[in-house]
């Protein structure tokens, strides 16, 4: 278990009362963003915090897609909905149980990681964008959500004196418990930091407003977010933003790793029908069904 909070999506109804017909404009302006931002192919991507696999379905050219949460009761539906294969057999699907502040993966192992509507939860960000600089291959793609505490609507509640915190101030800011905002200069700084190239930045939901969602279809708005999107290289004044960010020359994994224990870090090997045993520490790991079990020993 996590010595930090986790903000745990366990038994929740997330995918069906969260993401209703309420939140289509959110859902087709983030999936517009990834498109650009996601390079179209490789040999292993992975989503950290994905859930049901709500956006599985833009990883079809991947060979390994791996859907990670912490939640086992999301990880479920993801099977019931995706199942271990595509139609044609790829991407093959891993799913993986474990807790993001320790990533159960050899060093240098993914092409692409993704992280969307995520990073919000994390008390600890910066030890969750190391992990994430840590598993990528050399030369391999981050592509990050966070949300924009530097947005238009905080900005005129602060200037209205109806907020105590400011949107100035680079630093994160719990809105709620285990609800994080984050500047972006903040996270450019925290990108570098751990090694990784800016590349690309989209704004995104610039219309997340109510009245506007009840006065014009999802489909119109998703139009003229997807227009605006490409102004983020210049200012990020959205709820929600977008970056792409890219490592450098690295060690990539062994050919023949994958898993690695999340405890001592010892590698376990490629994916297994059954168990791992840790050499390194004698912790043994399960899979569960079609889930892999890293988020407790057994």
């Amino acid at each position: 278990m996590s010595a930090r909070p986790i903000c745990n999506y366990e038994g929740s109804r997330y995918s069906t009362e969260f993401w209703d017909s309420s939140r289509a404009y959110e859902d087709g302006a983030e999936r517009a963003a990834l498109r650009v931002l996601l390079p179209p192919q490789g040999r292993r991507l992975i989503e950290i915090g994905a859930g049901f696999g709500r956006l599985a379905d833009l990883y079809q050219g991947y060979e390994t897609v791996v859907l990670f949460d912490y939640a086992s009761t999301q990880l479920e539906q993801a099977v019931e909905r995706l199942g271990e294969a595509g139609p044609s057999g790829t991407p093959r699907y891993v799913y993986v149980m474990a807790d993001f502040y320790k990533l159960p993966f050899v060093p240098g192992l993914f092409d692409t990681v993704t992280m969307i509507r995520t990073l919000h939860h994390a008390v600890d960000a910066p030890a969750v964008l190391e992990g994430v600089a840590r598993i990528l291959a050399p030369h391999g793609v981050f592509v990050l959500e966070f949300a924009n505490k530097h947005n238009l609507k905080a900005l005129a509640r602060y200037g209205a004196r109806r907020q105590r915190w400011s949107p100035f101030d680079l630093g994160p800011v719990e809105f709620a418990a285990l609800n994080f905002d984050f500047h972006p200069r903040w996270i450019w700084d925290q990108l570098a930091r751990i090694g990784l190239r800016r590349e690309a930045v989209r704004t995104v939901s610039h219309f997340r407003l109510g009245a506007l969602k009840r006065l014009l279809p999802a489909a119109w708005l998703v139009a003229l977010d997807r227009l605006i999107q490409p102004t983020g290289r210049w200012w990020q004044w959205s709820p929600s933003v977008f970056v792409r960010a890219a490592a450098g020359d690295k060690d990539a994994a062994p050919a023949d790793a994958f898993f690695a224990c999340p405890e001592c870090g010892a590698p376990l090997g490629a994916p297994s029908p059954t168990a791992f045993t840790c050499a390194g520490c004698g912790r043994a790991w399960k899979r569960q069904g079609a889930i892999y079990n890293f988020r407790e020993a057994a």
